[in-house]
């Protein structure tokens, strides 16, 4: 890949009114290459590696951080980032049913990094995708075979940026692998029903970072299975209903 320097300035001098042949011929590059820099993304002016924060001489966090948590939390759950093929892409799988939820997730790719989304319609969901050469970057957790197979651990800066917006994190896991629903028991002979989430994921890593989260929100919760946790307290499902509520 050309120095980001190069590609800006033949941006700069695009814009400028320079003919795109006049400045392949100046640097010695062909046309097309020169026309890809010029025409892509052309709308905003800035190329991925301006936009990702781990690439800058002073690596920072994704801004804005709360649409990262999110993105995050969709992602641990039932996204899927591809890196072996020539640009990455980030897929966050979710049900048809939930539109708002689709609209949620392809806004937090759009602020986190994307300059595009796309939307794949398969049977009963729907793929909210993004290419994007520096999603790795931001999204470290990626590598070979399932999630619930290898070692799932936060990055320090991705724990900065979680322990700032515990709220929108839980919400992407919940939005994900999650639900509210009503929970009907019967009590002392009579019938009793309640209010309660439910995270389930395959991975103990994943599990262990919810219920991290959900401590520092200061919401009870407990292991109702070894694949599943339980938020059923009343003043914890109320904590939830302000930073996550029911999926739509």
């Amino acid at each position: 890949m050309h120095p980001l320097a190069i590609r800006r300035q033949a941006r700069a001098d695009y814009r400028a009114g320079t003919s795109m042949s006049t400045i392949a011929a100046r640097l010695g590059l062909p046309y097309q290459t020169v026309r890809n820099w010029c025409r892509a993304n052309s709308t905003d002016g800035v190329f991925t590696e301006d936009r990702c924060p781990r690439c800058r001489p002073a690596p920072g966090l994704p801004d804005p951080a709360d649409q990262y948590a999110y993105l995050l939390g969709l992602y641990l759950g039932d996204g899927h980032l591809v890196t072996k093929t020539k640009v990455p892409v980030l897929r966050v799988y979710c049900d048809e049913i939930y539109p708002r939820l689709i609209e949620a997730c392809e806004q937090a790719m759009l602020r986190t990094l994307a300059h595009s989304v796309q939307r794949v319609r398969q049977r009963g969901c729907v793929g909210v995708q993004s290419y994007g050469k520096h999603w790795p970057c931001l999204l470290p957790q990626a590598g070979p075979g399932r999630k619930h197979e290898r070692r799932i651990a936060l990055e320090s800066w991705q724990e900065v940026a979680v322990r700032a917006h515990p709220g929108d994190f839980v919400r992407g896991l919940f939005h994900s692998d999650g639900c509210r629903v009503v929970n009907r028991v019967r009590k002392a002979g009579r019938p009793y029903e309640y209010p309660r989430y439910l995270f389930a994921n395959e991975s103990a890593d994943i599990l262990a970072l919810c219920g991290w989260a959900l401590d520092l929100l200061g919401v009870a919760w407990r292991l109702n299975r070894p694949n599943s946790l339980s938020v059923a307290r009343r003043e914890a499902v109320a904590v939830l209903d302000r930073h996550v509520g029911p999926k739509s």
